[in-house]
């Protein structure tokens, strides 16, 4: 009895773990087979595998997901040499460290929908941004960021974001480092780049696969930030595979193609799972 009195207190949790998954899970697949769209409620039934084919033969969804891997490879490597980089930049003492270490995390614990607003309204206005005026200062005609670079403008406002993020990670990381390694690579003539390469890098293998896996989990499913600037467009051009399935389950009112979306995006997430694990693994054996 002593032996499975565990597992039966440990039951009731698991159990509610289970169907918070699964319910949600089911209810997608099934939604997916069915024809169910909003402003048809008539209209209903087993259609089979019609709602993935509807969604993968979407005009937007070729774009969709090459933004998405646009978005997610531009902001990961945006943010992984960024923070690097600024690791390095504050890893030695002085005045003031303490402050400019908040001030470099503080932009992380900004809600995803302010962020995209500051940027839109203060940095990339056109008329009185901050970016227009820095144009305007040196003579040259300012550039309208969201409607002549969408994707790009998105890629910045999310790399902005998610840079403290890496930093924090990286910055922890090297505060493990042997000074003594160090200083003994020094005495042996090693400059600063033999040890970048040699010692620091090396060192910060592991911190990479973590904010490499964290990050590509989040990016995936960048909404806020779109919809709130440029809501796709201009057309398609910064539509990711989160606002196709949007613009099906509330602009069109199809919730069976958003479904088939959504279970798209799930198999998406796993292939992605996957390799990361397999990354994260190797530097973990190291």
């Amino acid at each position: 009895m002593n032996r499975f009195l565990p597992r039966v207190l440990l039951a009731p949790a698991v159990l509610t773990l289970f169907l918070w998954m699964i319910v949600p899970l089911v209810m997608t697949i099934y939604f997916s087979l069915i024809r169910y769209n909003l402003l048809q409620p008539d209209q209903t039934g087993f259609i089979g595998l019609e709602n993935f084919e509807y969604f993968i033969t979407d005009p937007s969804f070729s774009t969709a997901v090459m933004n998405t891997l646009l978005l997610l490879g531009s902001v990961i490597l945006v943010t992984v040499i960024g923070g690097i980089g600024l690791a390095l930049l504050i890893d030695e003492p002085f005045p003031g460290r303490g402050l400019v270490r908040i001030l470099l995390i503080s932009p992380f614990f900004v809600m995803p929908t302010v962020n995209a607003l500051l940027w839109k309204h203060m940095m990339m206005n056109p008329i009185y941004g901050v970016l227009a005026q820095v144009w305007i200062f040196f003579g040259a005609t300012p550039v309208d960021w969201l409607t002549d670079w969408p994707l790009w403008s998105v890629i910045l406002i999310v790399s902005w974001q998610w840079l403290p993020f890496a930093t924090l990670i990286f910055i922890t990381s090297l505060q493990s480092m042997d000074r003594e390694q160090l200083e003994a690579s020094r005495m042996d003539g090693a400059n600063y780049l033999q040890q970048l390469r040699y010692l620091y890098l090396p060192h910060l293998g592991r911190s990479v696969a973590v904010v490499v896996m964290i990050e590509m989990i989040f990016l995936l499913s960048v909404f806020a930030e779109i919809y709130t600037t440029t809501s796709g467009g201009p057309g398609d051009a910064s539509t990711n595979v989160a606002f196709l399935i949007f613009k099906q389950a509330l602009l069109n009112f199809d919730a069976g193609v958003a479904s088939a979306g959504a279970l798209f995006a799930v198999v998406l997430a796993n292939i992605a799972a996957v390799f990361l694990i397999r990354m994260v693994g190797k530097n973990l054996d190291k």
